[in-house]
């Protein structure tokens, strides 16, 4: 019996590793979705490539579309990513409408290799504050699927999986390490040194580097980089 194909978004995040890996896990054809957007840290791409072919993906597609071409975010214009923790409201990391754009790739990406099954690995917990990590939002583009597609228009409902999204990041490490991960071969931070190297500061490392505190464990970037 074949196994029931799915798309999975991957940045070479801890997040997106996570969610790969329990696609995997509850036995889907993992076909591995990486966007090149104009990020900043541009070394994700290289993790993305590192998890894909770790954990033994189908496929691992990598697609470009250019956003700074309009920028909007300190991942993708000339502005300096915040280094002194969280601040209330939404914060210049921020990357306009960039999971719509993600997912409407997925989307693109699902249907033409006949899945119906797509996974992101948004968190609306433990994160910065981005309205596209929402449940309503995966909810609202969901729907959106369902009408814009040929095969949700047939009767083949299209279905986005956010399984970590009300799961705190201790709770994604946990699920993860139990799925046998290795979160060095991840990559999380937005500004990294030219080395590669998790810078420690920006949002994104402080809230990786508490979630691996709070389990008594040193996130093994900061091990190993």
């Amino acid at each position: 019996m074949s196994r029931r194909r799915a798309v999975v978004l991957l940045s070479g995040g801890l997040d997106s590793t996570t969610v790969l890996a329990m696609a995997l896990a509850d036995g889907f054809e993992v076909h591995a979705l990486t966007v090149v957007y104009g990020q900043r840290h541009r070394v994700e791409i290289d993790a993305a490539r590192r998890v894909a072919q770790a954990l033994g993906v189908t496929e691992h597609r990598i697609a470009e579309v250019d956003l700074r071409l309009w920028g909007g975010s300190a991942l993708t214009d000339d502005l300096d990513v915040p280094k002194g923790g969280l601040e209330p409201g939404i914060p210049v990391t921020y990357v306009p409408a960039r999971n719509t754009v993600f997912l409407s790739l997925a989307l693109a990406n699902a249907e033409a290799i006949g899945a119906c099954d797509l996974f992101i690995g948004v968190n609306a917990v433990d994160y910065s504050g981005y309205p596209d990590c929402r449940p309503e939002f995966i909810q609202a583009f969901e729907a959106l699927a369902n009408l814009a597609t040929k095969a949700g228009v047939e009767g083949d409902p299209i279905r986005i999986h956010a399984p970590i999204l009300m799961m705190t990041k201790a709770e994604i490490i946990r699920r993860g390490l139990d799925l046998g991960l290795d979160y060095g071969l991840t990559h999380s931070c937005y500004d990294p040194f030219e080395s590669g190297r998790a810078c420690g500061a920006c949002d994104s490392c402080r809230i990786r580097q508490a979630a691996f505190a709070e389990l008594g464990l040193v996130d093994p970037v900061l091990i190993d980089g």
